[in-house]
């Protein structure tokens, strides 16, 4: 302690930060870099697999939609109301003249309009040095190559084509349809996509795989050099024991680390912007939470899951262009096509925003045949600022379904790491004696890690600000509950939503119930970006907290069990927090 109260940040990031890796695992996108670098690799957290045969293996999970038109568009009509804005079923025919001279005036030009590329799946083998790095590389040949229509099958039979094994990332997203691939998702609304079509060490495999790929290719870190590098692992509020469990298992065992130390999201987020107490709501692609931190202590009497995100804003741009027959006649189908959604995640990071009025903009959708190059069309949208508003009422976005993973496998306790707390532990000399327990002295390693149990389904039906509300009062004490709603943290991509922020304050302050003695509600400025604030707390915690007990080895997880002899993980971290402070502010 004595040293981190004299020690200039910069100098812990150069002493420890270079061998320290955070990875921040999200549904959609997963986050990793060294803990010294100014921000990570986002990265989709998806892999396609080339498959011999056409209908081999895991297709995904089926998904239906669920039919709730009528619940939707009355949750139109009541934004509508509030942003003063013609109903649903108003004809706005006689406006559009008066709209496309405002939205000349409302230019987005500058905006980028992005166009994907589909990925090319396959390599060329031109003589026999590049065949041996080929197959060192995991590419596999095809046997017989069902090329898609279109494809030249003369003369260049003579260049042998490959497909590769794998392909992560976003890349993975940009695979055409008619090319042999199957796309796997391993983390889906906050959880591992656990199903009977896609069975745990599948799933299990597949997060290996993809994260194997990011350090390599990346990082550049090779699994030989591994051992001299210590992981950050960044987990959701979401994440059971046994997830938390297999995860960490993932990185010690699979990735090969040295070591390792599991923190929170939510008290990652609080060290990200210098703060010790604070509401912390993280909006992500596909699940937003809400957990409140007391002196950098999580309460878990406060968690609260809902589950929406940013993807859903995106696909319910969709449906609204459609509803006002805006969109283009062309085959857009963000669930079949993820080339899609990547289109539409950026039509809305880029126009829509909470605002009172109608909000309209003229831009450039695309068209994505399979196979075929993009098609671009020039359109109008309207109504950009409902589709956010469905934060505050979920009705509007109605959630993608799929086969929910079996709950006994989250409660599955029948053996997890129990054998290691019957067993006598032989003691390594290196071993310190806070972490030898001795005989049947181990203690639960989850102590150290609050985990939630996932709450009521009624719950799922909240909106942002009720849930919000309702986190804090869970708080407790008064003057706490004074600090929290005066201390909203606003982070993952969703926060970026311009008007976001004056939308929480006002609607949070109406949700609280007239007998609270609080009368006043404040969403503080993120000092760091909200998009990767988790993964820089991780990393300010990694470098800060290098020594403590928290750190498991490797040789521990593998060969003995895990001791955690302290559970005193947050409570003594004073000049860790002033640190942290300092750390930013630098």
């Amino acid at each position: 302690m004595d040293y981190l109260k004299t020690v200039v940040p910069s100098q812990l990031i150069a002493e420890r930060g270079s061998n320290l890796v955070v990875i921040n695992p999200g549904s959609a996108n997963i986050r990793i870099g060294l803990a010294h670098q100014h921000a990570p690799f986002v990265v989709p957290q998806c892999i396609a697999w080339y498959m011999r045969a056409w209908n081999e293996g895991y297709q995904g999970p089926k998904r239906t939609l669920q039919d709730q038109h009528s619940e939707r568009e009355k949750a139109y009509d009541i934004i509508a109301s509030l942003l003063k804005i013609p109903f649903l079923d108003e004809d706005t025919v006689n406006s559009y003249p008066r709209k496309m001279a405002r939205v000349d005036g409302y230019n987005q030009q500058s905006r980028s309009d992005a166009t994907f590329a589909w990925t090319d799946v396959r390599q060329k083998n031109l003589n026999s040095s590049s065949a041996r790095e080929l197959s060192e590389s995991k590419v596999v040949i095809a046997e017989t190559l069902d090329r898609p229509q279109g494809v030249d099958s003369g003369g260049r039979d003579a260049v042998e084509c490959k497909y590769k094994e794998f392909i992560c990332g976003e890349e993975a997203l940009r695979i055409s349809s008619t090319e042999p691939y199957c796309l796997r998702h391993p983390i889906r609304r906050g959880h591992l996509n656990i199903s009977q079509h896609y069975p745990t060490q599948q799933v299990i495999e597949d997060l290996h795989a993809i994260w194997d790929w990011i350090l390599n290719e990346k990082l550049h870190i090779p699994q030989a050099d591994r051992n001299m590098f210590s992981a950050i692992l960044v987990v959701p509020e979401t994440f059971d024991s046994r997830e938390i469990k297999e995860v960490l298992s993932i990185v010690l065992r699979d990735l090969r680390f040295g070591s390792a130390v599991v923190h929170q999201e939510g008290i990652a987020a609080i060290f990200g912007n210098g703060l010790s107490t604070a509401c912390v709501v993280n909006m992500g692609a596909q699940v937003t939470s809400v957990i409140c931190i007391d002196d950098g202590v999580a309460l878990p009497t406060t968690s609260v899951t809902l589950p929406f995100g940013g993807e859903d804003i995106s696909r319910c741009l969709l449906w609204v262009q459609r509803h006002h027959q805006t969109w283009p006649t062309i085959r857009t189908d963000p669930l079949a096509k993820p080339v899609d959604l990547l289109m539409l995640n950026k039509l809305k990071e880029s126009y829509c925003l909470i605002c009172g009025g109608e909000l309209d903009a003229v831009t450039v959708v695309h068209s994505y045949e399979d196979g075929m190059p993009a098609v671009a069309h020039k359109t109008r949208m309207s109504a950009l600022n409902v589709p956010p508003m469905g934060l505050f009422y979920p009705q509007l976005l109605v959630p993608d379904e799929y086969p929910p993973p079996p709950r006994s496998w989250f409660h599955d306790y029948e053996d997890m790491l129990e054998d290691s707390w019957h067993m006598d532990f032989p003691r390594r000399p290196d071993m310190p004696d806070g972490m030898f327990l001795g005989v049947n002295g181990g203690v639960n390693m989850w102590e150290n890690y609050p985990v939630f149990p996932i709450r009521p389904k009624k719950e799922e039906n909240l909106g942002l600000a009720d849930a919000i509300t309702s986190s804090i009062l869970s708080a407790g004490r008064i003057d706490l509950q004074r600090k929290l709603f005066c201390s909203i943290q606003l982070i993952g991509g969703v926060a970026l939503t311009g008007g976001l922020v004056g939308a929480v304050e006002e609607r949070v302050l109406h949700a609280i119930p007239a007998n609270e003695a609080i009368d006043t509600v404040e969403v503080l400025q993120s000092r760091t970006d909200p998009n990767f604030v988790t993964w820089k707390g991780g990393a300010i915690l990694g470098v800060l907290d290098f020594t403590r007990d928290g750190w498991i080895h490797r040789e521990d997880w593998i060969h003995n069990g895990i001791h955690v002899g302290s559970g005193r993980k947050y409570r003594d971290s004073y000049y860790l927090q002033g640190q942290a402070m300092s750390y930013i502010s630098s």
